[in-house]
């Protein structure tokens, strides 16, 4: 992700509602979904209409700001800051708390499957299930 001035990304027109998207998921420690990140936007000058939010989003991804993760089988998706980092989640079934996943066990397979003359280009890996929060076995 190249950078402008002041940090700004290049190549995207700089407007408050941008700054308050890229300030949003800056300060976050985890993958927000749009509705996230809007309610947060709400308690500032800056607050923007979920489908505005969106708007910004689709340019970041584009622009390779920002990396959107679709998680439960497609059924939500979360966004993140571009920090070149391969990552992959749990979610929880019940309240959707987003747990990050310390390595990447895909890691181990690869190799094996390059011996097997099969170029891997990407992957995608889901987990869920529920947090210690929302067990229902204990």
């Amino acid at each position: 992700m190249e950078k402008a001035q002041n940090n700004w990304p290049a190549g995207i027109k700089r407007t408050r509602q941008r700054e308050s998207v890229l300030s949003v998921l800056e300060n976050s420690k985890s993958p927000l979904t749009a509705m996230d990140i809007c309610s947060q936007m709400e308690n500032g000058r800056d607050a923007a209409w979920l489908s505005t939010v969106y708007r910004i989003l689709e340019l970041f991804i584009k622009k390779g700001v920002v990396i959107k993760t679709n998680v439960m089988n497609n059924e939500m998706a979360v966004y993140e800051l571009n920090r070149f980092k391969h990552k992959h989640y749990a979610v929880c079934m019940n309240c959707h708390k987003i747990i990050e996943m310390d390595n990447c066990p895909m890691e181990k397979f690869i190799p094996k499957l390059e011996d097997k003359d099969f170029h891997v280009m990407g992957h995608n890996l889901e987990v869920f299930g529920f947090c210690k929060d929302c067990n229902p076995n204990g």
